[in-house]
């Protein structure tokens, strides 16, 4: 019988006699690769951010769902001091290291190192002097570089699969927050979303997770509309391109900016939610500061060290992360426009939700509208292929439709009314799908509806 441990709440009892295929299939190449069966598995969801966009790193609340995809790890713990790595992609290399001697290299973000990332956050919380060593083999669904969080889900699979072999145990909630610590080593200067709903998604459910402290809250979503996650089959790694990181340092640089003009202690304010907290101002009013205090002109790096009394060795040792120091412009203003707005467009939706009026899905498309404007055009993290995917969705039947994830590429969430999913989902794939041949050859698997599943699971075989 498979079965989970009693350290997660959701209970999932498989029969042995009837595996299901995708396990009893990673069970046999685990057996050719390895010569020996695995003890036990952990599966991590991807998911998809339904609205939220760029502000859990800011230190606002977002709203997303675990989707079916995934990563599914089957592992043996072995008795010699080395972790070997496999995939059931023949693209991803295998991998072999000491555990006694986690080396990531920032510089290629590589499949391994995202599972490095996860095995020593784990190692360095319990102060493993002595990790065990284990053989893994990978089987993924998640399109990668598809803004569907395929690398945060590989890993809290590794942190989970760490924790498990090395027959240790947390709650949900500090697996969250180790496995969103850890991932920075990749260089990904992430906010938590990712890993959080990956823990604590729960079936039927999307979720509001609030961040210091995390929590999560359930959200239903309206009944009468399906979620349709649209590949736009550009790919967009975080680790490997400067755009995500040069965001996150123009938030802190607005932060800072921000809390001198009304003044706080703008040494230590991180987060554009902190200006907000020690202010004890609405979101409305941020916005209205905003406006009143940044200009929209790019700033450089000398303005910058001007505003805040520094020179630019100070900004450059002291805020700017490794990845931004050559930057020499940042643009302040939209991007804390965007977030401002961003997160009370969050906290509509969550009202609407349970409110349910009977216009509910009129208003939720309307906020997702207005959000993937705000993301195109205040925080520009669009591309013109997810531009032109937007607009297919809207115009053959989508309430609302906006870019998910990081951006610069990945995919598209679009709510569609159920009775019109189908043709919904045949016009698009016709207008955007097989009207390119690379696209075309992606097609099967860039182009479905989704719904809130469940979180991170290990299965042991009784």
């Amino acid at each position: 019988m498979w079965k989970l441990p009693a350290f997660f709440a959701n209970i999932v009892l498989l029969n042995v006699s009837n595996p299901p295929f995708r396990l009893q299939k990673l069970k046999e190449m685990f057996i050719s690769k390895f010569g020996s069966a695995p003890k036990f598995y952990v599966r991590a969801p991807g998911r998809v951010n339904l609205i939220g966009e760029h502000i859990d790193y800011c230190g606002y609340a977002v709203l997303p769902m675990a989707i079916e995809q995934d990563i599914l790890m089957a592992v043996e713990p072995v008795k010699t001091k080395v972790v070997q790595l496999a995939n059931t992609n023949s693209l991803y290399l295998d991998f072999s290291t000491s555990v006694n001697n986690i080396q990531i290299d920032k510089t290629k973000p590589q499949w391994h190192n995202y599972f490095l990332c996860g095995l020593k956050g784990i190692q360095e919380h319990f102060g493993l002097n002595n990790p065990t060593g284990m053989n893994c083999l990978l089987d993924g669904t998640i399109p990668p570089s598809s803004g569907l969080s395929s690398s945060s889900a590989l890993v809290c699979c590794a942190g989970l699969v760490t924790l498990r072999a090395n027959g240790k145990t947390l709650s949900k909630m500090e697996l969250a927050e180790i496995c969103t610590k850890s991932e920075r080593y990749i260089g990904t200067e992430g906010g938590g979303m990712d890993q959080s709903i990956s823990f604590l998604a729960e079936e039927g459910t999307a979720k509001l997770i609030e961040f210091s402290p995390l929590r999560a809250t359930d959200v239903r979503l309206p009944s009468g509309a399906a979620f349709v996650i649209a590949n736009s089959c550009v790919e967009m790694n975080k680790a490997a391109t400067s755009h995500y990181n040069i965001r996150v340092m123009e938030c802190r640089l607005a932060t800072k900016l921000l809390s001198k003009s009304k003044g706080l202690d703008w040494k230590t304010m991180l987060r554009l939610h902190d200006v907000q907290t020690k202010l004890g101002v609405s979101l409305e009013e941020m916005l209205t500061i905003v406006e009143e205090v940044l200009h929209p002109e790019p700033y450089s790096t000398e303005e910058i060290c001007k505003c805040l009394g520094i020179s630019l060795e100070e900004l450059r040792s002291q805020i700017l992360s490794q990845n931004t120091q050559d930057v020499s412009t940042f643009k302040l203003y939209q991007r804390a426009k965007h977030v401002y707005s961003e997160a009370a467009r969050v906290l509509e939706f969550k009202k609407i939700c349970n409110k349910a009026p009977a216009n509910a899905i009129q208003l939720l498309g309307e906020l997702m509208n207005q959000s993937y404007i705000s993301c195109r055009e205040m925080y520009e993290c669009s591309c013109p292929e997810l531009d032109r995917l937007v607009d297919i969705c809207l115009q053959f039947g989508a309430i609302g439709s906006r870019l998910t994830g990081a951006g610069w590429g990945g995919c598209t969430v679009s709510m569609v009314p159920t009775d019109k999913l189908n043709t919904f989902i045949k016009n698009v794939r016709k207008a955007y799908y097989q009207t390119d041949v690379q696209r075309l050859a992606l097609e099967n698997n860039s182009l479905f509806a989704t719904k809130p599943g469940r979180g991170a699971l290990v299965f042991v075989e009784a």
